[in-house]
């Protein structure tokens, strides 16, 4: 028996062929059977390959996945800004994992009119590291001046950052937007100065690396002009052993991440399915914390709050629910907790309430049955 494929059909046959496929695609999502599997489906676009979105993404569909009642769909994205644009104008995307100053950015920058009212937040997940890469002859940021740095493709968080950071330093490179991938490469053969790389540590990206690369860790100060908008941070010689000297450590700056999400009205069809999503993310949360999922999920207390950012109704109704649901026996254990870390909810609002309580459900995780 022969058997052709579509590259070997006539083009007029080809064109039939693929008609037919889509007709059949349509009538089949318009049955029962395909609503089902539409109506439980969430899309989630995350980073690139080399990055932590990409793993986190990749832990919600292993951990979530639950037949037709919850399906999460992942996709790779391109960066911050762009996963804020595809949340908001993307069919099929409801939640994209984007860094918490992305939002701002956006606002200062006027990219997406309205961007605060039709985009906000499940919960603040990790922080994540500024990286700075650099070759031989670099030894400070200042030195980067009038250089080529990569920092990313356009519209990404990295580029977002890097634009932010260097601007507030004063220090003005020049600015080259190749895939990290690609740029790693330039900087190994010395075509270009450094990169710059916003990730969780340890980076995929860097794994390769030792010292005979010549390459190395910048120190990125948090200087005042960033501190309202940063986190301090270090890399450790047991972080990049190939980049950092053994013993010693290198200081820089972390921005937080959120999990963002299309502000869908309550009640609506899309709605429902981002809270039955919620509801999962939530309950089953311990599971992101046990191996073999990405260590950054130890790092994660659901009640953070993000600034600047507006939760997701069915998100604060859950945290606040598991507030005042706890029953006796819970209730009890609460009671004994805060008489162990002589905390007291007199005079609290119902967010440092809530976040008290995770912290109470991760203290009573650790005391075991």
């Amino acid at each position: 028996m022969r058997v052709f494929g579509l590259a070997g059909l006539r083009p007029w046959l080809l064109a039939a062929v693929l008609l037919a496929g889509a007709v059949g695609t349509a009538a089949a999502q318009g049955t029962a059977e395909g609503a089902r599997a539409n109506a439980g489906t969430v899309g989630v676009v995350s980073g690139g390959v080399d990055g932590t979105y990409v793993r986190i993404a990749a832990d919600l569909s292993a951990v979530l996945d639950d037949g037709d009642r919850l399906r999460v769909l992942t996709l790779l994205g391109k960066g911050s800004l762009q996963n804020l644009a595809d949340i908001i104008f993307l069919r099929g995307i409801d939640i994209g994992i984007v860094q918490s100053d992305a939002l701002a950015y956006a606002k200062r920058q006027r990219l997406f009119p309205g961007v605060e009212t039709v985009v906000q937040y499940i919960a603040k997940l990790y922080d994540e590291e500024v990286h700075v890469l650099a070759g031989p002859g670099i030894n400070a940021l200042a030195d980067l001046a009038g250089k080529t740095v990569n920092v990313d493709v356009r519209g990404s968080g990295t580029a977002m950052t890097a634009a932010v950071v260097f601007d507030s330093l004063g220090i003005k490179p020049t600015f080259a937007n190749t895939d990290q991938a690609a740029a790693l490469e330039q900087l190994k053969r010395g075509e270009i100065a450094a990169l710059v790389y916003v990730a969780g540590k340890p980076a995929r990206l860097f794994s390769g690396l030792d010292a005979t690369s010549g390459l190395h860790l910048l120190k990125v100060p948090l200087e005042d002009a960033l501190v309202e908008t940063y986190l301090p941070a270090r890399f450790a010689d047991t972080d990049y052993p190939g980049l950092v000297p053994a013993g010693q450590s290198v200081d820089t700056i972390a921005v937080g991440s959120v999990m963002a999400v299309f502000a869908w009205p309550s009640g609506s069809e899309r709605y429902t399915k981002v809270a039955r999503f919620v509801d999962a993310f939530f309950s089953k949360f311990p599971a992101f914390q046990q191996p073999p999922r990405q260590p950054k999920w130890r790092d994660v207390n659901l009640a953070a709050q993000a600034p600047g950012w507006t939760r997701f109704p069915a998100a604060q109704n859950w945290l606040q629910q598991q507030m005042v649901a706890g029953g006796p026996d819970q209730r009890t254990g609460f009671d004994a907790f805060l008489a162990s870390t002589g905390s007291t909810t007199t005079n609290m609002t119902e967010a440092q309430k809530t976040t008290l309580f995770q912290q109470f459900l991760a203290w009573r995780r650790r005391q075991g049955p």
